[in-house]
């Protein structure tokens, strides 16, 4: 076992803390010194495919991440993995890993292991930056909202704070932003780091500035790799520790002037 892998289990008298099964990561990586690492591909900032290339703060931190657990970049293999196939790719093993904009709620707990979160985003709201009507999530009533599949976003809105918005249904965020910028919709309310990576491409867009939710991100593992999911929480850690996660946040979206938290978030804990 290499080094990395040793620091990333924290072993104590050469025995890992949680002993990594054969369906864990690091079992993988032990195997294989690889691994395949879903991200989205529609999503500036964050998750985007440019001229064949992954880039962004989540292919970024899945990076580090996995630099931590002794994978280096040249043995990373990065996947599309869209908001509605992110159980089904680790279930069935198409992803090890998955860091896209996955915010862990009780219901994926209950199907995935999540690490972290590495990052807590809040919900907002985005609209064509000649808007004058939408100032709160409340506005919406009665507006177009871009609803994607796989995305639990427009049930924050429309179901849980029961305000009665027209839902234009998307295959994912890049589509959204095409037909707000188009006029096909009126909004699009999702977390503010995507809204944010919306906003750096230059679209003519605007944030509203309103967050109404918390929005933990988690590193999706498959279900029950314990051992996973403390070396990636570990990982996590030492990137807050080193400062190279507000480093990479200013990277990223010092342009749509979001003030991120530079904190490192508290943990859920692996279950």
């Amino acid at each position: 076992m290499s080094a990395a892998l040793l620091a990333a289990t924290g072993t104590v008298a050469g025995c890992a803390l949680t002993d990594p099964g054969p369906g864990s990561i690091l079992d993988k990586i032990e195997k294989r010194g690889s691994l395949v690492i879903g991200v989205k591909e529609d999503q500036p900032g964050l998750g985007e495919k440019k001229n064949g290339r992954y880039q962004g703060f989540d292919v970024d931190v899945a990076t580090y991440v996995a630099g931590q657990l002794g994978v280096p970049p040249e043995r990373i293999t990065f996947r599309t993995t869209p908001s509605s196939r992110r159980e089904q790719a680790l279930r069935d093993g198409e992803v090890d890993l998955v860091f896209a904009t996955y915010s862990i709620t009780q219901r994926r707990k209950n199907v995935v292991t999540f690490g972290g979160p590495y990052y807590v985003a809040h919900q907002d709201t985005l609209v064509r930056a000649d808007e004058k009507g939408i100032d709160n999530v409340r506005d919406l009533g009665g507006r177009r909202m871009c609803a994607v599949e796989g995305s639990n976003s427009w049930r924050r809105v429309v179901e849980e704070r029961k305000v009665e918005a027209e839902r234009v249904n998307a295959a994912n965020y890049g589509e959204c932003l095409r037909k707000l910028t188009s006029r096909e919709l009126d909004a699009i309310s999702t977390d503010d780091l995507i809204l944010a990576g919306m906003a750096g491409t230059g679209a003519p867009v605007k944030m509203v500035n309103a967050p109404f939710t918390d929005e933990k991100y988690g590193v999706g593992l498959r279900k029950g790799d314990l051992a996973g999911c403390e070396a990636v929480n570990r990982a996590l850690t030492e990137m807050y520790r080193t400062r190279t996660a507000g480093r990479l946040l200013d990277k990223w979206f010092a342009k749509a002037r979001l003030k991120p938290n530079y904190n490192v978030p508290q943990f859920e804990g692996c279950s």
